[in-house]
Order: structure tokens, then sequence, then C-alpha cells
């Protein structure tokens, strides 16, 4: 049996950054938007030997070969599989790749023989913070560290264009980089940001100006300060905002309307011209890349 199903990246509209918990890991508010830049996942089972994933560029163990080992741990009872990956989506990028290709081989995994929900779901809060988000595609607020999601209605329609940059960034560095530069906000003020996106994701609604904001910007943008030059040309092609997609190093603009699409299409072939890899994109939900037989 051979499965497919594509893993769409991510972009956060937002993220407000909390103080350190006891974990270590940063309390956060953030919005999730599923996009349709995807990476390719295809199972296949097979009759012997142990489960495998291969991705070219990507050594195991990866967060996909963990998925398929934590729900074995968990008692799933599937097959053996072999999960063969196609990378669309830059890595280390703040697109959350690893993470959307581990809750596609999850929905893939439970095609294949279901599992208990409540176990899938905390397997991949287990995997990483972004993982819950990608479980199910679609506009998502996070909580916690990212792992509590509340799914909402899709916004507005909007087109992204999508800048990558020629060097990685590892979260973790970005995380310490914004701790250096003391970017945290409060418990109250957390609150209070989290208090106004509930009331703005209402069904089609465009979020304001002041709710678009990335706390963790400054820091990847010390680490890298490339950045600040793509934020200034996706700006100057007309984006009605600019952001970095998490932490980074990746640049996404903002395009509101039903003509989103098509003006986020002709910023990215402008922009292709200076910036290798500008694309553009348009938000997904909850049927973008269900599991298929290949």
């Amino acid at each position: 049996m051979r499965l497919r199903a594509l893993a769409p990246g991510k972009i956060n509209l937002c993220l407000f950054l909390g103080e350190t918990r006891d974990d270590g890991r940063h309390r956060l508010v953030t919005l999730f938007q599923s996009v349709s830049l995807a990476d390719e996942l295809t199972l296949s089972t097979v009759q012997s030997g142990p489960d495998a994933v291969v991705c070219s560029g990507v050594e195991e163990p990866n967060l996909v070969s963990r998925a398929i080992e934590g729900l074995r741990a968990r008692g799933w009872d599937g097959p053996r599989v072999r999960i063969e990956i196609v990378k669309r989506i830059p890595v280390a990028a703040g697109m959350g790749g690893g993470s959307a290709d581990a809750a596609c081989a999850l929905r893939l995994a439970m095609e294949l023989a279901p599992g208990r929900p409540e176990e899938v779901a905390a397997l991949a809060a287990s995997l990483g913070a972004d993982v819950p988000s990608q479980l199910v595609p679609g506009v998502a607020l996070g909580t916690g560290a990212g792992e509590l999601v509340e799914p909402f209605g899709p916004l507005e329609p909007h087109g992204v264009v999508i800048v990558p940059q020629a060097v990685a960034l590892a979260t973790p560095e970005v995380y310490r980089e914004a701790d250096r530069l003391r970017l945290a906000r409060g418990a109250a003020d957390l609150d209070a940001r989290y208090g106004e996106l509930v009331a703005a994701l209402r069904p089609g609604a465009r979020l304001p100006d002041s709710l678009l904001v990335n706390d963790l910007a400054p820091a990847a943008e010390s680490l890298c300060p490339a950045i600040a030059d793509a934020l200034e040309a996706v700006r100057g092609s007309g984006a009605d905002h600019v952001l970095v997609c998490g932490s980074g190093p990746t640049v996404a603009g903002i395009f509101w309307g039903a003509e989103g699409a098509v003006r986020a299409a002709t910023a990215a072939a402008s922009l292709a011209e200076r910036f290798a890899g500008a694309t553009s994109a348009t938000p997904v939900g909850v049927d973008f890349g269900m599991p298929v037989f290949a």
C-alpha cells in the first residue's frame, strides 16, 4: 500500500514572547497560518525490516522517524513503513518544515491504522511546540509554549510572498538571543495580547497591524542582519504587512483581499531576481493535503 499527502508549511501571523517557564521553554501567544508551500510525503508499507524515513539532505533520527517511533511506543500496530519526503519548505527557516512533516506522517499513519486521537495529540506535543498546530492545517492560536492549540476559521482572503535567506537559524539560538536582548513580555501583557487576538479572530477577519507582531524578529535580525534588507524589499513590493516567519530567517509579506494571491505572485516574481527561492503561497485549511492512495 502507498499513501501520499502534502505537509503544508506555516507562517506565524504573530508571535508574542513571554518569560521562561520552569521547563526552560518560553510562554508564547502565537497565531499559526498553514500555507500552500508544502513538502510531499509518500508512505509505503513494507513486508520486513525496520521503519525507514528517506529525505535527501536530512539525516535520521529526525522528527518524522521520532513520530513513528513514538506511535510504536504507544502501542500503534500498523505495518512497517518507509516514508519518503520531498522537501520544498526551506530548512531551519522558521516555517516549521520538520514539524509539518512529522504532523503529516502522523496523519498518514492514522489513515493506515487508526489510533487514539488523544495519544496522537500527546505525541505531537512531545515532538515540538509547532507539531500540534499542524496536525490539522489551518488557522490556530497557540499558547503554552505553542503546543496548546485552538483552531479558528479562515481569515480574510490573502496571498503571501515568502523570501528565504541563504543562511539557516537554529531556533534555540534565536531564543537565547531574545533572552540576551530581554525581549520577553510580562504575564499580564501576554494575557492581554491573547484576549485581543481571540476578539479579533472572527470568520473572514483582517487582523490589525497592531497584532501582526513577531517579538522574535529583533533576535533573528541580530543574528542575521540580511533579514532587514529582505523586510525592506518585501515592503517595497507592495505588501500590506511584512514579518519574520517564526524564529527566522525567512521573511513573509501579507497581501490582503480577493486579489491578494495575484499581488503576492507578482511580487514574488520581481523579488526572485534578487532573492533566490522567493515564491508566493496562499492560506490553506483542514482539507489541504489529506492522504490519498499514491
